[in-house]
């Protein structure tokens, strides 16, 4: 059942950030950084409009209309994060065997070493331009793409995930404890 009249959806681009939008791909830069995106649906359409983002569907149905939102949704996380980005913050939790977490910036990954006091080291990707910095039992994940911030700190937690252990004993492991959110000036 169509949602009656056109949905539309205005983001509103700040000073010192530059959007481009061509044919279906929105790009967004700022001070020397990209983040680039394909937002393409035949019955939603993404547009430029002076100092704004225009993102409308005429007469759409239900899941066009949601579209519509879910677009503006990711557009406004990519203008954020160029403004001022994001960040994120992990915990290192042990507690039968002393684990060490370093970061690999040559290869783009994060190293866990003694965890559960396995012999071989686990790894865990770095995603794009995502910045890990470890301070004392704490991770913290900063950078321009909310998803790579995101995902960075997920492949981080799956890669200390407890197999064949029972979970409420070994706790041990790196946990999420903040997600990623718009990152504090300091």
């Amino acid at each position: 059942m169509p949602v009656s009249g056109k949905v539309e959806e205005r983001i509103g681009i700040p000073d010192g950030v530059d959007v481009t939008v061509e044919e279906d791909d929105v790009t967004v830069s700022s001070q020397g950084s990209t983040v680039e995106r394909r937002f393409a649906h035949p019955l939603v359409s993404v547009v430029k409009d002076g100092d704004e983002i225009v993102v409308l569907c005429g007469y759409p149905k239900k899941k066009e209309a949601a579209l519509v939102g879910t677009f503006a949704s990711h557009i406004r996380n990519m203008i954020l994060g160029m403004a001022k980005g994001f960040e994120c913050t992990m915990r290192i939790v042990y507690s039968h065997f002393p684990m060490k977490v370093s970061v690999n910036e040559e290869r783009k990954i994060v190293l866990i070493e003694n965890f559960l006091g396995e012999r071989h080291h686990r790894t865990a990707r770095i995603m794009g331009e995502t910045e890990v910095s470890i301070k004392g039992d704490t991770v913290i994940l900063k950078g321009n793409n909310k998803e790579d911030v995101g995902q960075s700190a997920a492949n981080i937690e799956q890669a200390t995930k407890i197999r064949g252990f029972d979970p409420r004993v070994f706790q041990d492991g790196v946990y999420v404890t903040e997600k990623p959110r718009v990152q504090e000036n300091e």
